[in-house]
């Protein structure tokens, strides 16, 4: 029974469907489509019903999906065992944020790729949180604040943020500095989410308003440019607007608090060894760049 027609079987159930699957996997519609039929073959059984819509499990499809994953699960953890040290293989499906990751994390997978050429790295840029479990990844990597999950999450790097307004916003409606005046300011949004700024030592909640919303760090600056507002953005986003002075810092007692870079990876026993070492690559980097800023 060959290993890659049941990890192709996995993928398919958990997905819903073999287009779904096919591009988590990379490969194309016909060679999933093979490897299930060969599959379904070999154990002599329907494992999955098709139709135009997709594919759902039968009944001994869903006893045998368990079975699969583990034997999948258990030889990917002996590939490990018996390869040399730090030599990876397989597949690497990884999210990572629109806004930073092409000029944050994308050097990373790459350099990752480079050391370990028998590894296959699918990288997926969006701003929107991604289902792990459900869409096939082995991991994210999110910056800000998380949300309570039942993920697993590992800090790398912190990140560091501040309010930003533009020289023409603050000429117009002058720069608020104390909490009551920011709730009288158009505030740029990802959504409809509460700020957490410093007021001293503790943390507090403001509930800002504003007409300009976007899922999309980048978007924001550029709504910060124009003088829509006043935007939280991280330093990275900003820095070079902030020297040029097409953005200025405002609020500046009462600064948003550290936020994180993290990877989260689905719950379990043991993370993978691919997993392991994007993770401390990562860490790495940004205790880099943290001891270089210093």
């Amino acid at each position: 029974m060959d290993i890659e027609d049941l990890r192709t079987f996995v993928e398919v159930a958990d997905a819903g469907g073999v287009t779904s699957a096919a591009l988590r996997l990379g490969i194309s519609k016909s060679i999933v489509s093979r490897r299930l039929v060969r599959l379904e073959a070999e154990l002599g059984v329907q494992l999955l019903a098709r139709s135009t819509r997709g594919a759902s499990l039968t009944e001994a499809g869903a006893t045998f999906r368990d079975y699969a994953a583990r034997v999948s699960a258990e030889i990917d953890v002996a590939r490990e065992t018996i390869l040399p040290a730090g030599e990876l293989r397989g597949s690497l499906r990884v999210a990572a944020p629109l806004s930073f990751g092409p000029t944050h994390f994308a050097p990373v997978l790459a350099q990752m790729a480079r050391r370990h050429p028998r590894l296959h790295i699918q990288s997926c840029y969006t701003d929107r949180f991604v289902d792990l479990i459900a869409e096939g990844f082995d991991c994210a990597i999110r910056v800000g604040y998380l949300q309570d999950s039942n993920l697993v999450a590992r800090r790398v790097g912190p990140l560091y943020g501040k309010l930003l307004a533009s020289p023409d916003y603050i000429n117009a409606h002058g720069a608020p500095e104390t909490l009551d005046e920011f709730s009288a300011h158009q505030a740029l949004q990802h959504g409809t989410e509460a700020w957490q700024l410093m007021d001293g030592d503790k943390i507090v909640t403001v509930n800002p308003r504003g007409r300009f919303k976007a899922d999309n760090g980048v978007a924001l600056v550029a709504a910060a440019l124009a003088g829509l507002g006043i935007a939280r953005l991280p330093d990275g986003l900003t820095d070079d607007h902030v020297a040029s002075g097409a953005l200025v810092p405002v609020m500046t007692r009462h600064p948003p608090p550290p936020a994180g870079i993290y990877v989260v990876r689905p719950p379990g026993q043991r993370p993978a060894r691919k997993v392991r070492v994007l993770t401390e690559m990562l860490i790495e980097c940004f205790d880099h760049c943290s001891t270089s800023e210093r």
